[in-house]
């Protein structure tokens, strides 16, 4: 959850030669989900389908807020047990420092 590596780009800023982890958000019909994958296009047409978590199979996800993107899984597992420590407008301010579109949105 820092800014060290802010992207601004709607790209994913990873090098397919060296995969990464994302931390993201989703606006869900009832609230928002917090999860992280290391494939965001995947992850979230599972979410949409209702093949994801159990809270999205129950809340359906409207838009994906944001994404940032880590290094490993470990240093994302960090930093999504951080952000769900957050209220939802906190988490929203968080999305939009890690503005993310998806070409499936």
């Amino acid at each position: 959850m820092s800014n060290a590596n802010h992207h601004e780009s709607a790209t994913l800023p990873c090098e397919a030669a060296r995969p990464c982890w994302y931390l993201y958000l989703l606006e869900c019909q009832r609230g928002t989900y917090t999860g992280i994958t290391n494939n965001l296009a995947k992850r979230y047409q599972a979410h949409r389908m209702g093949k994801g978590a159990r809270y999205t199979r129950a809340n359906p996800p409207v838009a994906l807020l944001g994404a940032e993107p880590f290094e490993d899984r470990a240093a994302a597992s960090r930093a999504e047990y951080l952000l769900k420590q957050q209220t939802p407008s906190q988490k929203r301010r968080w999305a939009k420092q890690w503005p993310f579109r998806l070409d499936a949105d």
